[in-house]
């Protein structure tokens, strides 16, 4: 019982810092969620988690969806992300998880030193980091924060921004929760955990979305990217010494 309250407090603690990160609650709930399930049950259950999420979102700011972005973003991330989930069925997980700590390490290296990094607001690069994210998000369980950087080049009205990227987010989360549950990374013993991590989501969103507006954006960002970095360290030499 203590595992379990342990375990949806630290999903609704990464839900909060997800939000107020601006870069979706997978980048910290992967990592952490190792400490109590596997790696192919923490896919299936981050999966879901993501969907209620985005969900959440979509209630509270789907009126500011943009269709167009949502499409260029959206269809390449829905196919690359079932080619990423389909590739964990094939090769050992290990990798993955090796791949993970390289993408965070990798990911909070680059922002922590570019901060205002930003890609060309242009169709080809929607389609390329929309692509890239997905299959990341399928092959590591967290891919949001690329599409994240790209979108910010377009420079959308922050309703309209998170609005569009859980729209598009709910598209690919649907469609690699398929692939797991096909392939049992969800098992009939963790359903107790579906009501909780509905409610985890919205209130999550919520509480997020109210303390963004009390605390200095870009000082929380980099103590956020720091956290990051530490957690993508220590998953990377964890998965090293295994592999040696």
């Amino acid at each position: 019982m203590l595992t379990n309250i342990l375990f949806l407090l630290a999903a609704l603690i990464c839900e909060i810092l997800g939000t107020l990160g601006g870069f979706g609650s997978s980048v910290f709930f992967v990592p952490v969620a190792q400490f109590f399930y596997s790696f192919q049950l923490v896919l299936g259950i981050t999966s879901l988690l993501h969907v209620f999420s985005n969900i959440s979102k979509i209630i509270l700011f789907g009126k500011h969806i943009d269709y167009r972005l949502m499409y260029f973003y959206g269809v390449p991330g829905i196919l690359l992300v079932l080619a990423g989930a389909y590739l964990t069925t094939q090769i050992k997980l290990e990798y993955a998880q090796l791949a993970l700590g390289i993408f965070l390490v990798l990911f909070s290296v680059v922002l922590l030193y570019y901060d205002n990094l930003k890609l060309k607001a242009t169709q080809g690069s929607a389609v390329i980091s929309g692509g890239l994210a997905g299959f990341i998000a399928g092959f590591c369980g967290t891919g949001g924060a690329i599409r994240g950087i790209s979108m910010a080049a377009f420079a959308l009205p922050k309703t309209v921004f998170v609005g569009t990227s859980a729209a598009i987010d709910l598209g690919i989360d649907i469609s690699r929760s398929i692939v797991y549950l096909q392939h049992n990374y969800f098992t009939p013993d963790l359903l107790w955990m579906i009501p909780y991590l509905m409610v985890i989501s919205y209130v999550g969103t919520l509480i997020g979305k109210k303390w963004l507006a009390r605390i200095q954006e870009a000082t929380f960002r980099k103590v956020v990217l720091l956290l990051v970095l530490s957690v993508g360290s220590v998953i990377l030499y964890q998965e090293i010494n295994l592999l040696k």
